[in-house]
C-alpha cells in the first residue's frame, strides 16, 4: 500500500511539474508575442524601426557609431530608443546629474543586475545600496595602498620582461602576422589572475596555449552582454528557461568559472591566506561567505582584464596611423629615462606628460566601456529638460561624447594628444565631460593601476619595437560585448628597432 501511494505521489509530482513547466513556457511565449505585436503596432518612430529592422547597418558598421550620429543630430544631445525603454545622452550636464547631483536616483538597478547576475552575482559592479557601499569601502582600502600598487607593478613588469617582449622578439622581422588584441588579452588575463587569485594561467607563453578559464570567461562576458541587445528581456529569459542556444552556452561557461573560483577559495582556506598579497587573500580576511567572495573577485577579474586589453589595442591602432605621436613619445622617454635604463619607475612615469596625454586622447576616442546605464528610481527631469519616467533606463555614452564637436571642438575626430597639454604639462579635464573612468561616487577605483599597466606596456614596446598595422586606414569594427573588442582582432607586423 505504501509503495503504491509513493508511486502515485511521484507520478502526480511529475505531472504537476510538467504542467507547470508547460504553462510557464506558454505564458512566456504568449507574453513575448504580445510584446512584439505591440512594438510593430505602436512604435512607428524612425529610430525604433531602424533598431528593430537593423536598417541602420546599411550606413554604419557599429551600433555605437549610429548612436553617435543620432546624438550629434539631436538639439539636446539626448535621444530616446522607445523599444528599449532607453534614454541615451552625450551631454556632460546630464552625466553630472546622474553620477553626482541625483546619484541616489540612478542606481545600476534590478534590470541591469538581472542581465549580469548569473556571471557577476553580488559583485561590486552589479549591486547598489549597502552591498555596494561595503564593497566600495573595502576595495578602496585594498587598492589604495602603496603595497598593493607596488605588488601590481611588479606583476606587470615580470609579465612584460619574461613573456611579452620575448614573444614580440620571436616574430620580429619574420613577416609573421600577430593578433595584437589577442596578445594584450592574454597579457592582461595573466596579470589580473595573478593579482586577483595569486594564480598564473600562463596565457602569454610562447606557445600561446589555450586556456579553458580564459575561453569560458570570454564566452560568459559575451553572452551576458548580448542579453542587453534583445528588444525584450523575455527573449533571453525564455531561452534560459529552456536551456537553449546562447543561454545554454552561457550556463556552461559560467560553470567553468564557478568551479575554478571554488577550487581557488578552497585551496586558499586549506593553505592559509594571511601572508599572501592577492585580492582573494585580502578579502578572505573580512568575508567568510565563499559565494560572495567568488562574486567580488570575478567582478575585478572582468574589470581588470578586458578594459586594459581594449585600451592598449586601440592605442596601438591609433599609433600606427600617427608616427609623429610615436616619435614624440620616444623623445620624451629618452629625455626622462636616458638610453640605459630598461624600465621606468613610478616617479619617471609621472614626468612623462606627453605619454599620459597620448593615452587619455586614445581613451577619449576609444573608451573600453563605450556606454554605461542606470535605472531611474523615481520620475526626474535632466538638465536638458528631458523627462525621465520612473524605471526608465538612462545611458550616458562616452564613445559618442568623445566625438561631439560641441564638447571637444571642431577637431574632435582627430587624434591630438596636445589637447591635454598646457606648456608641456598634462592638465585634466572635467570628469563629466570625459567619463571614461566614470565619475562621482562610482569613479573607477582601479584607474591608477590600469594606467600604470598601460604605460608600462607602451614604454617597453615602443622603445624596442616598431609595430605596424596592415590596412590601418580601415575603421574599427566592434564585436558585441561588455567592453570594446575589435572584430577580427588587430593583425600586426613587428620589427626590432635599431640600437
Amino acid at each position: 500500500m505504501d509503495s503504491q501511494l509513493s508511486l502515485w505521489f511521484c507520478s502526480m509530482s511529475t505531472a504537476f511539474c510538467f504542467v507547470f513547466f508547460s504553462f510557464t513556457l506558454l505564458f512566456s511565449l504568449f507574453s513575448l508575442l504580445i510584446f512584439v505585436l505591440r512594438l510593430k503596432l505602436w512604435c512607428t518612430c524612425k529610430i525604433c524601426q531602424a533598431y528593430l529592422t537593423s536598417s541602420w547597418t546599411k550606413d554604419f558598421d557599429n551600433l555605437c557609431d549610429w548612436y553617435t550620429h543620432l546624438l550629434k543630430n539631436s538639439a539636446t544631445g539626448t535621444i530616446h530608443i522607445h523599444v528599449l525603454g532607453n534614454i541615451i545622452t552625450a551631454k556632460p550636464a546630464n552625466v553630472e546629474h546622474m553620477l553626482k547631483t541625483r546619484f541616489e536616483n540612478y542606481p545600476k538597478g534590478k534590470p541591469f543586475s538581472t542581465l549580469l547576475g548569473d556571471l557577476l552575482g553580488r559583485g561590486i559592479f552589479n549591486v547598489d545600496g549597502d552591498s555596494w557601499k561595503f564593497q566600495r569601502k573595502m576595495a578602496s582600502l585594498e587598492l589604495g595602498g602603496v603595497s598593493v600598487r607596488t605588488h601590481a607593478f611588479d606583476i606587470v613588469g615580470s609579465e612584460i620582461q619574461s613573456r611579452l617582449l620575448p614573444l614580440l622578439s620571436s616574430v620580429a622581422g619574420k613577416e609573421q602576422v600577430l593578433d595584437l588584441q589577442d596578445i594584450f588579452r592574454r597579457f592582461s588575463f595573466d596579470n589580473i589572475c595573478k593579482f586577483s587569485f595569486g594564480l598564473d594561467p600562463g596565457c602569454l607563453e610562447l606557445s600561446l596555449p589555450v586556456s579553458d578559464l580564459a575561453e569560458a570567461f570570454d564566452l560568459a562576458s559575451k553572452f551576458s552582454a548580448q542579453r542587453a541587445l534583445a528588444s525584450s528581456s523575455l527573449i533571453w529569459k525564455v531561452k534560459r528557461l529552456l536551456n537553449l542556444g546562447t543561454e545554454k552556452q552561457l550556463k556552461e561557461a559560467i560553470k567553468v568559472v564557478d568551479e575554478f573560483a571554488e577550487e581557488m577559495i578552497k585551496q586558499r582556506r586549506e593553505e592559509g591566506f594571511s601572508d599572501r598579497h592577492d585580492l582573494l587573500s585580502r578579502f578572505m580576511g573580512t568575508i567568510n561567505d565563499d559565494k560572495y567572495l567568488r562574486d567580488i573577485v570575478v567582478s575585478f577579474l572582468l574589470a581588470g582584464r578586458d578594459t586594459v586589453a581594449s585600451g592598449l589595442t586601440s592605442f596601438f591602432w591609433l599609433l600606427s596611423q600617427h608616427p609623429e605621436v610615436e616619435s614624440a613619445i620616444r623623445e620624451e622617454v629618452e629625455r626622462v629615462m636616458g638610453s640605459s635604463e630598461q624600465f621606468a619607475s613610478f616617479n619617471q612615469m609621472r614626468e612623462m606628460h606627453y605619454l599620459h596625454a597620448a593615452l587619455y586622447e586614445s581613451l577619449r576616442l576609444f573608451p573600453p566601456v563605450q556606454f554605461d546605464s542606470k535605472f531611474a528610481q523615481e520620475d526626474d527631469i535632466l538638465p536638458d529638460d528631458t523627462f525621465v519616467r520612473k524605471g526608465t533606463r538612462v545611458t550616458y555614452h562616452p564613445y559618442a561624447m568623445g566625438r561631439m564637436e560641441r564638447i571637444w571642438g571642431p577637431d574632435c575626430l582627430h587624434y591630438k594628444p596636445e589637447r591635454w597639454l598646457q606648456n608641456g604639462r598634462y592638465v585634466p579635464e572635467n570628469l563629466y565631460k570625459f567619463p571614461v573612468f566614470q565619475a562621482g561616487k562610482r569613479v573607477c577605483l582601479g584607474k591608477e593601476i590600469a594606467l600604470v599597466e598601460m604605460k608600462c606596456v607602451v614604454l617597453a614596446v615602443v622603445r624596442r619595437f616598431n609595430i605596424r598595422v596592415p590596412h590601418s586606414n580601415q575603421a574599427p569594427r566592434f564585436a558585441a560585448g561588455l567592453t570594446a573588442t575589435l572584430r577580427g582582432g588587430l593583425p600586426i607586423l613587428v620589427q626590432e628597432r635599431e640600437a
